[in-house]
């Protein structure tokens, strides 16, 4: 599995430049570095390596080079199920860091494919690693960002398993809204720029089921739907509807797990790589669609 190469663009700038003009940039640098720990850390990274759309920007089971911050773009995360056939568990939006499914095993855990022309910030894994030990505050803001990304994941799990498909896709809308909105994009208009069977996949639902349902939002007035163009109409019911299932209470757990995955920063590489993500979890319960 290590031989696999990423296939990916290789197209890079140097520019160090980037950082300094990004509005993203919160996202990827903790506050109250002070100037040496600001310069040593963007020292590090490899701004603007541009990722093609299907092109991979990891592949599953390659060794972790590097964590990437999405820059501009869309990707999404995929595994093979029992079947070999693709099972997409997330989706990825600028701002966010990738990768991170990678830290506990020291290998990646699933494919990483852009949705659209992309581009990633790139920071050295092994030296991020150092650096994170001599700087807290880079520490805690990586667990920060493991935290909210496992938080994502569980969420996912709970979606798959304890909800009906019209709460999926509501969640599913409201989430992708809400994460859009923090990044200072409209809170009621959407572009989805990955497919209706791309969306079933993550949701665990049939090309139709998702279809059907964008219709009867449509009809009852709660979204307005123009081919990839979404927008919010009725907030409220779109909220009661997410609402309908039930809340899972992850900020703890995702917590704890984020921790522990951090106190593992492997020194040596392990010698196996075992299903312990919660990736490999969703994955496991994948392949029921509902109807």
């Amino acid at each position: 599995m290590g031989s696999v190469q990423p296939m990916v663009d290789s197209w890079v700038s140097t520019s160090r430049s980037a950082c300094a003009a990004c509005n993203l940039r919160p996202d990827c640098i903790p506050a109250g570095l002070n100037a040496r720990e600001l310069a040593r850390l963007e020292g590090l990274i490899t701004p603007r390596h541009r990722v093609r759309r299907g092109a991979y920007l990891c592949r599953a089971g390659t060794d972790l080079q590097s964590l990437s911050a999405l820059r501009c773009g869309s990707l999404k995360s995929a595994i093979a199920d029992q079947e070999g056939r693709e099972q997409i568990i997330g989706f990825h939006l600028p701002g966010e860091l990738l990768g991170l499914d990678a830290i506990a095993t020291g290998r990646h855990t699933s494919d990483v494919i852009a949705l659209e022309d992309s581009e990633v910030c790139r920071f050295p894994f092994a030296q991020l690693q150092e650096l994170s030990r001599e700087i807290p505050t880079l520490a805690q803001h990586l667990r920060r960002l493991m935290s909210s990304e496992l938080g994502r994941t569980h969420r996912a799990m709970l979606v798959l398993g304890s909800m009906r498909a019209e709460e999926r896709v509501a969640t599913f809308l409201r989430d992708l809204a809400a994460r859009l909105h923090a990044r200072g994009y409209s809170e009621t208009q959407l572009v989805l720029r990955m497919t209706r069977a791309e969306i079933g996949s993550f949701l665990g639902l049939k090309l139709e089921t998702v279809s059907r349902t964008f219709s009867n939002f449509q009809r009852d007035a709660i979204i307005e739907v123009q081919g990839k163009d979404i927008r919010i109409l009725d907030a409220e019911n779109l909220k009661a509807l997410a609402a309908s299932g039930t809340t899972p209470q992850c900020a703890a757990p995702a917590a704890h797990e984020a921790e522990v995955i951090m106190h593992r920063f492997p020194a040596q590489r392990p010698v196996q790589l075992r299903a312990t993500t919660a990736e490999r979890a969703l994955a496991a319960r994948a392949p029921a669609l509902a109807d």
